[in-house]
């Protein structure tokens, strides 16, 4: 089994929307309606800029703000929108903390079920099966393969999204950022560090 992040080899089903958004691209494509490299730039947007932008500005404000930070472990879903994110896919967020004796990270077995408002798009190897799959039964396997090395006496939980439930993990500040502005924390924010397969530094 390859690097995880890079295994874009998957056959995990696509489901019903999934299948209409590839015809409807085929289709816009083919009338020349729409440039394949402008659409590819338009999903690198939401995949890696936008969406995860909003979960880095949650992660930088919970840090910052310990009743913020209070309240997004007990209510989520409410935490996010009083920052003005949320909608479809983040109905029902859940967030999760790692400590330094307990690391986080989030799948979902029977999907892809993702929390579109705080991390944008899922990224391939999220949706891919032998993820989906190992990430439960060999979580400390999958996550050395992302570079995530944690001492035997940490804990790893692994939260199963649902359609009814999404998770987002809250990752460790890292040390040396007590004189970081809430912008510059969350400018080291990762995505990956957000689903639980990286680790924060300050050197980002």
């Amino acid at each position: 089994m390859g690097d995880l992040p890079s295994n874009h080899h998957h056959h995990a089903p696509a489901s019903e929307i999934e299948e209409r958004v590839k015809k409807l691209e085929s289709l816009l494509i083919e009338k020349k309606l729409v440039d394949p490299q402008s659409l590819d730039k338009l999903v690198d947007t939401y995949e890696h800029r936008v969406g995860p932008k909003n979960g880095a500005a949650v992660v930088a404000r919970a840090w910052t703000d310990e009743s913020f930070k209070q309240m997004l472990l007990e209510d989520a879903t409410a935490a996010i929108a009083t920052l003005g994110f949320g909608g479809r896919q983040g109905e029902h967020m859940v967030c999760v903390e790692n400590t330094a004796s307990v690391h986080n990270m989030v799948v979902c077995t029977l999907c892809s079920c993702y929390p579109w408002p705080v991390l944008g798009l899922p990224p391939a190897w999220y949706k891919a099966s032998s993820y989906r799959a190992r990430a439960v039964s060999e979580p400390r396997e999958v996550l050395q393969e992302f570079g995530v090395a944690l001492a035997h006496e940490v804990e790893v939980k692994v939260w199963d999204s649902t359609a009814e439930i999404r998770y987002l993990v809250l990752p460790m500040r890292p040390q040396g950022t007590e004189d970081y502005s809430e912008s510059q924390l969350a400018e080291l924010v990762t995505r990956d560090s957000m689903i639980g397969v990286d680790v924060l530094s300050a050197s980002r």
